[in-house]
């Protein structure tokens, strides 16, 4: 197969619509996004693998403690949603003029260099861990469908066993290619077919579980939630429940990438913050459904993820059409996650290796010109290797629940309490000992203890579960 080299040369342009691509210095961009293109990407990121979790954490929390829990970490979210609005433009939150296209800009721009050194670490962390549990996931799903085959051809007493490291494998080869997208300019696509998955399974997933309540004939569980052989045990289990639903949740850190994608007028500001709340509702609705009615079908038999599970065999057909559409979210909520990274590590590539043709240089095939995709060797290279990485650790730790309550505790606090906290007081110039600034940093304190007991039962489920 023949390539030809190609080089970009673009000129900037006056309209304030353009901007830089965020994966290539010299790549520009018209901004044609609105509110629904919007709502799309971050309902892609937002409703992930962790609404499966969310019916075994409603078990350990029980019928009060669960749904208030997610309901004030809705609240959480929705609050540092609205706190970013104040910090894409920077330093006048309404007429910049600097633009603040990523999470970490914003930091460094409004907090100094200190704290964007801080918050690159805490970045990086909150791109890949997604990665690794959507990884995980998939491959659980695929096996799903593998053995709700296995149960209505053989009976649902069968032994139906099928290794998922070979589907975590393949779900990687997948990656590897879908990677090769170069931004997220080029997405717009892939994330509505990935909200439209998400929807579609979470709906499945509540109506199954709401039929089974029907068929039961009672709602099952309690206001104290799952019993425990110990006092100890149970509270562990609290705390990888409440990790759980903090992974659920957050989409602060794709927050300024897709506010950086809509067009003027209206202000940018007004159209993510309808997106937000928006976007919490929806959410929040989901959740409360999935994680209720499939509580409400189980009871004390709730399985840790909903559609994996086997509380449901039938109707099969449904089941792994669910499974299926998980897996074709999660393709996309991947790279929705992904893409950020790749374009934080090939903007340094760029500036480092400014004169290399291997960076810079894009190749397109000369026997497949229908293909709009464009090669370039770094990005294959670089993404690649990224991808053989996280599955490679996805192998290593193959546990569903636990693994989300680490990942959904591990950056919480700084990402989606702290930062824009600290950026909205700065950004509205707000003293110390007003009680505005006092109430905030009181709010960011409790949600900072409850997320380290949240993590340290989440630590612990992975420890367990591994040398268990």
């Amino acid at each position: 197969m023949g390539i030809d080299d190609e080089v970009d040369f673009h000129i900037p342009f006056l309209d304030s619509n353009y901007v830089s691509s965020s994966s290539s210095p010299s790549l520009a961009f018209k901004r044609t996004g609105n509110e629904w293109t919007a709502l799309a990407h971050i309902i892609t990121a937002v409703i992930g693998s962790g609404v499966l979790s969310l019916a075994w954490s409603m078990a350990q929390l029980g019928w009060i403690a669960g749904p208030l829990s997610m309901f004030l970490f809705a609240c959480v979210s929705l609050t540092a949603a609205l706190l970013l609005c104040d910090c894409y433009k920077s330093p006048d939150p309404e007429t910049g003029p600097d633009r603040n296209g990523c999470y970490r800009d914003a930091v460094q721009k409004i907090l100094g260099k200190r704290n964007a050194w801080f918050c690159g670490i805490i970045v990086r962390i909150n791109f890949i861990k997604p990665a690794i549990v959507y990884t995980i996931t998939s491959a659980i799903s695929i096996q799903a469908i593998q053995k709700s085959n296995c149960y209505h051809d053989q009976g649902h007493e069968a032994t139906c066993g099928h290794e998922s490291t070979r589907y975590m494998v393949i779900f990687g080869l997948i990656q590897v290619v879908v990677s090769q997208i170069p931004d997220f300019q080029n997405m717009m696509w892939l994330s509505v077919v990935a909200a439209v998955m998400s929807f579609t399974y979470s709906i499945i997933g509540s109506a199954l579980g709401l039929a089974k309540v029907i068929e039961n004939g009672e709602i099952k569980g309690s206001i104290r939630g799952l019993p425990s052989s110990t006092a100890t045990e149970k509270v562990w289990l609290v705390a990888q429940a409440l990790g759980d639903i903090a992974f659920a949740f957050p989409f602060c850190l794709i927050f300024l990438e897709v506010q950086d994608t809509l067009k003027a007028p209206p202000p940018e500001k007004i159209t993510m913050k309808k997106v937000s709340i928006m976007t919490s509702c929806i959410t929040t609705f989901f959740y409360l459904c999935c994680g209720g009615f499939g509580y409400a079908a189980f009871g004390n038999s709730t399985p840790g993820n909903l559609l994996t599970g086997f509380g449901f065999y039938e109707p099969y057909w449904l089941v792994d059409f669910a499974n299926a559409c998980v897996v074709l979210h999660l393709v996309g909520g991947y790279q929705i996650f992904s893409q950020p990274l790749f374009a934080d590590i090939e903007r340094w590539f760029a500036r480092k290796f400014p004169e290399s043709k291997f960076v810079h240089n894009n190749h397109t095939l000369k026997h497949l010109p229908m293909l709009p995709l464009r090669l370039n060797f770094m990005r294959l290279f670089f993404r690649t290797a990224y991808v053989a990485l996280i599955t490679g650790i996805a192998v290593l730790f193959p546990y569903f629940n636990q693994v989300i309550g680490v990942s959904g505790s591990l950056t919480f606090w700084p990402i989606v309490v702290y930062f824009p906290v600290e950026m909205y007081l700065t950004q509205k110039k707000t003293g110390k000992w007003k009680s505005k600034a006092i109430a905030l940093r009181v709010y960011s304190v409790v949600c900072l203890v409850v997320i380290l007991y949240a993590f340290v039962g989440s630590i612990r489920g992975v420890i367990v579960a591994r040398l268990g």
